[in-house]
């Protein structure tokens, strides 16, 4: 009996030597699960944060995109069926950038620094009379000039409105291009109306309400000076008024001009009320009634004496506070400064001829049936001149005041007499 219940005992009984290694595989077992797992949570967390990044970033952008460059609503469906039109395929020689393509067009040229400074610039601006005045008084301190150059003569015309006379003067610079340049001083409410065939057109420059008499007259002239200089192929530079007309032809003006190694300002002591009379003792100690002079405001003068008229700070403010009323600035100024200071460089003559015979504060001026071609004549060498030391038969290269009805008979008489 005892034999079979410990028999029996025995057959239920489990193993109890494998029962520790069995609970010792389950914890492992469960651990690296456990291990697994939190490395996977860890990185589907970081992948699915960097995702959602990248996606809101995505639509920022695309956001953005759409607000600056909103597109344009569908259009609306055709009622008929559309025409398909095929683009011709570029050349082969465009598609591989030959001398054909945009790119070897759009290469910069190479610039030519020392030619731009030789380019003149347009009459019109913006520049105030400081800013000019600054602008043109640059002067280059060596004399060679490192590119071939043809001088120019500057015709600056003073006027009130138009040039009276401007058929004749196109006569006279016709086929002589390149040899001059021209600039015209009006009142500021005059409009230009030449036409572009016109040697006049576009030349007005920007100017100022200039009176005569009046040191604002000139101011005037000094403005046209600075104008002229802007170019640097002006060489001599010639004042004009709007009833001035040429004795001679182009080619006998410019080389008379061009080759004289002085400048033609008149300038000279008259002891008169017209003269000495007009002085201001308020101009001393820096200009005394010795040293005043008076002579025609029409002047031609070289480069050199045109930027010292422009840069002057010296005497023409003294003469803008004290030369007033019947004064006459215009008559008094440059021919007072360049006794002062350039005596050497002066002929002292002018080259303008007027007829002061019928006395008057003002010139006489011609009419139609004064002038004739014995008169014309008179007036080219009718009296020598002393000039450089030698006696010549040039006296005078213009001549005014000629009336407008005088320019029918001047343009019949021009090529007979003038041979132009």
């Amino acid at each position: 009996m005892k034999k079979n219940t410990v028999e029996r005992s025995q057959i239920s009984t489990p193993k109890l030597p494998n029962s520790p290694i069995q609970f010792n595989d389950i914890v492992f077992y469960f651990l690296l699960f456990g291990f697994g797992l939190g490395i996977g949570i860890t990185l589907s967390f970081f992948y699915l944060k960097d995702g959602s990044m990248d996606f809101q970033l995505n639509q920022l952008k695309v956001f953005r995109a759409s607000v600056a460059h909103p597109q344009p609503p569908p259009p609306p469906p055709p009622t008929t069926l559309p025409v398909v039109v095929t683009q011709p395929t570029p050349p082969v020689a465009a598609q591989h950038g030959t001398p054909s393509s945009p790119t070897k067009k759009m290469r910069r040229k190479r610039r030519n620094n020392v030619k731009e400074v030789f380019e003149p610039p347009g009459s019109k601006h913006n520049m105030t009379d400081r800013m000019l005045f600054w602008r043109a008084s640059f002067v280059p301190r060596i004399r060679e000039i490192p590119v071939k150059r043809i001088p120019k003569v500057a015709f600056m015309f003073l006027t009130r409105g138009k040039v009276l006379l401007a058929p004749l003067w196109e006569k006279f610079f016709r086929g002589h291009e390149g040899l001059y340049s021209i600039y015209v001083h009006s009142d500021p409410s005059f409009v230009e109306t030449m036409p572009k065939s016109s040697v006049f057109h576009d030349r007005w420059i920007p100017s100022k309400i200039a009176r005569w008499g009046e040191m604002n007259m000139v101011q005037a002239e000094r403005r046209l000076l600075a104008n002229a200089l802007l170019d640097v192929s002006n060489d001599r530079f010639v004042l004009l008024s709007e009833s001035c007309i040429p004795l001679f032809n182009f080619s006998t003006i410019y080389d008379y001009l061009i080759n004289s190694n002085k400048s033609f300002v008149e300038s000279y002591d008259l002891p008169s009320p017209v003269g000495r009379g007009r002085y201001n003792t308020a101009m001393a100690p820096l200009i005394n009634l010795e040293q005043w002079r008076k002579g025609s405001q029409w002047f031609q003068i070289d480069r050199f004496l045109a930027v010292e008229i422009i840069i002057d700070r010296t005497y023409f403010p003294v003469f803008w506070r004290h030369c007033k009323n019947e004064c006459y600035g215009d008559e008094h100024y440059i021919p007072t400064l360049v006794d002062m200071k350039f005596p050497d460089r002066n002929a002292y003559k002018t080259l303008t001829y007027v007829d002061w015979s019928k006395g008057g504060p003002h010139p006489n001026k011609f009419r139609r049936d004064e002038v004739t071609e014995e008169f014309l004549k008179n007036l080219r060498s009718s009296t020598q001149c002393y000039y450089n030391e030698r006696i010549v038969d040039v006296c005078y290269l213009f001549a005014r005041k000629f009336s407008p009805n005088t320019l029918e008979k001047l343009l019949r008489l021009a090529p007979i007499v003038m041979h132009f």
